[in-house]
């Protein structure tokens, strides 16, 4: 039981596997692909309960990684419900995709169970190189040659903070003797004041920086953005960040109070991802691009949480990117019901949305208005603890900039949804229909962003809950 989620995932991947060695039907294809995705998402919440460990004391399960495996395995179901036939992925290779899809899946499910350095890596490789092979997939009707740049830079600078943070982790086996993090954590503390320790935690944490597209490993953002296929950009843009915050977390919490250098750190990459983040996606013309560029600026206060180097902030970081993966999954729901061919849609390509599709310009309006922080919704409720969280442990001018970062999303934020209600669309309007299957999911996305933003003590008791079990 304490493997099933990870056991179903694997082989549902066979299968998938199996099955496209013949010539299978799309829709057979899909209609698996969701059945095997939904039944993971069933293994992880009958698990959820589980305690234990397995690999040698190498891999934790407990309420912490269950609810992130939850968590990755309905943000993937969400994706693949509404990305229909996966119109933007060649034809050919439809069913290698989706292969590729769960392995992504199964690493960061593996990811989020890892306390050992080298486990943490293999499964950081596994789900990596996946994606890295998903995204030049793309059909060449939709991008041109764009996907295989797209590619190929995802694929460097990936190993490039790779490498970064082997060498972290090599050094904090010659300092502390051990590669397993309760070790590490016991180890360590004494050691805050030697120079090797902290740029050792710098450089480990600089794969998961480059995940949560953290400035300044966020150069390969709005190219991949842009080069992969809608759904596959929906996919990275949520999933692999939720797996990202788990270690960071686990990461984070070996730090303590004298390690003051990593906490500066950890608040000059949050400031510097909001600045730099919304201001490049204020002059985005690329819808995907900006949406891109405003996620590095949503990692930035993602940190927030994290520099305060306590329980509550942790629980507030898990809060906030679950309510975040909402968020976006809701605007990339919109791009892929909008762009049916799987083509890129520039911002104006949403004029006269009000018109051709009522129920999908309100769906676009809330999660826009969601990101950009304005109450009820859970984007302004998990800003503000956040906020509030760091201002108490004194870093006000921090929280500050902060602020004044949040009103400068609100200005490209809302020029989406000037143009999606207040022009009308050039010629006969072409009317848009979600399916039924998209219209449900949309709905309940659309109830967890307003209950996380009005009812935000529920969800902040059981993310509290799980990360009580690893401190």
């Amino acid at each position: 039981m304490l493997f099933l989620p990870e056991l179903i995932l694997l082989l549902g991947t066979l299968s998938l596997f199996l099955v496209g060695l013949g010539s299978p039907a799309l829709e057979t294809v899909r209609k698996l692909t969701i059945a095997l995705m939904a039944l993971v998402v069933l293994a992880t919440l009958v698990s959820l309960r589980q305690d234990g460990s397995l690999f040698f004391e190498s891999y934790r399960v407990d309420l912490f990684s269950q609810l992130f495996k939850f968590l990755l395995a309905a943000a993937t179901l969400v994706v693949l419900i509404f990305s229909e036939l996966s119109p933007g992925i060649k034809s050919e290779v439809r069913a290698e995709y989706y292969v590729f899809l769960f392995t992504a899946v199964l690493g960061l499910m593996m990811l989020t169970s890892s306390v050992e350095l080298l486990a943490i890596l293999v499964s950081l490789e596994l789900s990596s190189f996946a994606v890295y092979i998903m995204v030049p997939m793309r059909s060449s009707t939709s991008a041109g040659a764009m996907q295989m740049e797209s590619g190929i830079k995802y694929l460097l600078f990936g190993v490039m903070s790779t490498g970064f943070m082997l060498f972290g982790m090599s050094y904090i086996f010659g300092l502390c003797g051990s590669t397993y993090l309760s070790d590490i954590a016991t180890r360590i503390e004494p050691l805050f004041y030697q120079p090797a320790a902290i740029i050792a935690l710098v450089m480990m944490m600089a794969g998961f920086f480059f995940k949560l597209a953290i400035f300044p490993f966020h150069f390969w953002v709005p190219d991949v953005y842009q080069g992969a296929a809608n759904e596959t950009t929906a996919f990275i843009a949520a999933v692999p960040k939720i797996a990202a915050v788990a270690v960071m977390i686990r990461i984070v919490s070996l730090v303590s109070a004298e390690g003051q250098t990593v906490v500066n750190l950890l608040l000059v990459c949050a400031v510097g991802s909001m600045f730099y983040g919304n201001l490049s996606a204020l002059v985005q013309k690329d819808f995907k691009r900006m949406l891109g560029f405003s996620g590095i600026s949503h990692a930035g206060f993602v940190l927030f949480g994290l520099l305060t180097l306590s329980s509550q902030g942790y629980a507030t970081s898990f809060y906030y990117i679950i309510g975040y993966a909402a968020m976006n999954l809701t605007c990339f729901l919109v791009v892929c019901a909008v762009a049916p061919a799987g083509e890129n849609l520039a911002i104006e390509d949403f004029t006269g949305l009000h018109q051709r599709s009522p129920f999908l310009a309100v769906i676009l309006a809330i999660g826009l208005f969601a990101l950009a922080g304005i109450p009820p919704f859970v984007g302004f409720t998990g800003k503000f603890m956040l906020l509030v969280n760091a201002f108490k442990q004194g870093h006000v001018l921090a929280v500050v900039l902060a602020a004044l970062n949040t009103a400068i999303a609100i200005y490209y934020y809302l020029s989406v949804v000037r143009v999606a209600y207040c022009s009308d669309p050039k010629g006969p309007a072409s009317q848009v229909a979600p399916s039924g299957l998209t219209t449900a999911v949309s709905v309940l996305l659309l109830i967890v962003i307003v209950a996380m933003g009005i009812l935000p003590g529920a969800f902040l008791s059981l993310t509290s809950a799980a990360v009580g079990t690893i401190l």
